[in-house]
């Protein structure tokens, strides 16, 4: 499945991330309906994730050539060479979270956070529940960082890095 968009980003979390072997292209909408409300009006498109072996399904508005924030995190986290790798952005509101142990993908999802201090919760929960300690791993994050975001951050991670 060929690349399409560009290389803006588009910060949306109605978006899912299905394995290959099960995507169908017909199928993509109704994917996408079972876990994201999606307005009648809106574009239901895919992407390829070839290293995961995943397809992103995302809505968007109709002629928007954008790809999902979740989309650049994945392929931003291919070329980190670290063991533990947890790639986030933070905007308005909501906090994109990737994190991938070697080669294996723990987690692309984001969440409703409505301040940084509730996004740092939601990133230590997921570290939590996959036993990962952030004093020994780093964060990367794309979107830019508050001086005071950045040192909360480092209280708690190894480093934290701008993507």
């Amino acid at each position: 499945m060929p690349e399409t968009g560009s290389s803006s980003r588009l910060f949306t979390g109605r978006c899912a991330l299905v394995p290959a072997q099960f995507f169908e292209p017909g199928s993509a909408r109704a994917m996408l309906v079972e876990v994201s409300e999606v307005d009648d009006a809106e574009t239901v498109s895919s992407v390829a994730i070839p290293y995961y072996d995943a397809v992103l399904v995302y809505a968007h508005q109709a002629g928007e050539t954008a790809l999902p924030e979740l989309y650049h995190l994945l392929k931003a986290s291919e070329s980190i060479s670290d063991h533990n790798r947890i790639l986030a952005s933070y905007h308005e509101g909501r906090l994109y979270l990737v994190v991938v142990e070697d080669r294996s993908l723990k987690i692309c999802n984001s969440f409703a956070a409505m301040d940084f201090v509730t996004a740092e919760y939601f990133l230590f929960m997921v570290l939590k529940r996959l036993q990962m300690n952030p004093e020994i791993s780093s964060v990367h994050f794309m979107t830019p960082l508050t001086g005071g975001q950045k040192m909360s951050l480092y209280r708690y991670f190894k480093s934290v890095e701008q993507l």
